[in-house]
């Protein structure tokens, strides 16, 4: 058979597309096939690999000839553009590991029993209580460095307050809080 060109090649690969043409795939598939597979093992692909991604590569060709467009690639980009995308798949899929569904990671949550339920409830009422009775000023800063995410220069500059002054009142706050929270729900610690 004689040699064909960009241009054969683009009408048969059209011929598959457009009819589904088994003889015209053949002969896409005999042309293009070895070297595809050439390529890959040229890529460093083992030959069962090569082998399977041209299988691969050839499968898209037959169901999406069809969308191939001589005028934007000849047949042989469109089809080694498959099989480098194929590739890429191939590799992607070996190197990302199964899950171990034994890893601790992948266990959910336990669902709290109505004991914890109420007693995380009892404990943010005591945050809550306790932050009210503390004074302004460190109700204040506490408020714009753990709700507002305000830094503490932030805090100070838009207090107009020593930056010194603003750590010195979220340090008293913690520990007020602290006993506080103790005082209220009688725990050794929040």
């Amino acid at each position: 058979m004689p040699e064909l060109s960009p241009e054969d090649w683009s009408l048969i690969l059209a011929s598959v597309g457009h009819s589904q043409d088994k003889d015209a795939f053949a002969k896409v598939f005999h042309h293009f096939g070895p070297r595809v597979k050439s390529l890959m093992l040229k890529y460093g692909s083992n030959n069962e690999l090569a082998e399977e991604i041209v299988q691969e590569t050839f499968v898209i060709v037959w169901r999406k000839a069809a969308l191939f467009d001589a005028d934007k690639a000849a047949a042989s980009t469109w089809i080694f553009t498959i099989a480098r995308n194929k590739r890429i798949d191939v590799l992607r899929r070996q190197n990302r590991p199964e899950p171990d569904m034994n890893d601790p990671a992948m266990a959910q949550d336990p669902i709290p029993n109505s004991e914890e339920f109420v007693s995380g409830k009892e404990r943010a009422l005591a945050v809550q209580r306790a932050i009210a009775k503390l004074p302004e000023d460190q109700r204040e800063v506490l408020h714009r460095s753990y709700f507002s995410e305000e830094t503490h220069r932030e805090i100070a500059k838009n207090l107009k307050t020593p930056l010194g002054t603003v750590k010195s009142r979220l340090r008293l706050a913690l520990s007020k809080l602290r006993t506080l929270i103790d005082e209220d729900i009688g725990e050794g610690s929040i």
